[in-house]
């Protein structure tokens, strides 16, 4: 951060002119926040894609070495329909998730499709 400047010299108390106290906070935040704000609008986006992504029904969630014996465990008691309630199991990480997405590509699963409701849009 740089310390309360502005990310951009064109975005200044000066070039703001005589804006009401209240416009000028919201630009200064919206203008230091911006890249937060950002990342979290791609978190949530990547978040409803994985709604839509189906796990295989009859997946052996033990064969899947890459993940830890735990998550694995957990995976196979639950039994997620999706990689979202996967990615909302407690411990399961998104580092797991991502590892679960890998072995499914990898083994060439062509069933890690959108489900039928993003599939009618």
């Amino acid at each position: 951060m740089n310390e309360g400047k502005y990310s951009s010299d064109i975005v200044s108390r000066e070039t703001l002119g005589e804006l009401h106290a209240d416009v000028v906070e919201q630009v200064e935040i919206a203008a230091k926040y911006s890249g937060y704000i950002d990342r979290q609008k791609d978190e949530v986006e990547r978040a409803a894609h994985y709604e839509t992504l189906k796990l295989p029904v009859d997946m052996d969630y033990m064969q899947v070495s890459a993940l830890s014996i735990e998550v694995r465990q957990k995976l196979q008691k639950h039994r997620p329909e999706t990689l979202g309630q996967a990615s909302r199991i407690s411990g399961v990480t998104p580092a797991a998730i991502s590892l679960l997405m890998i072995h499914l590509k990898k083994g060439g699963f062509k069933g890690l499709t959108h489900t039928a409701k993003e599939t009618a849009e």
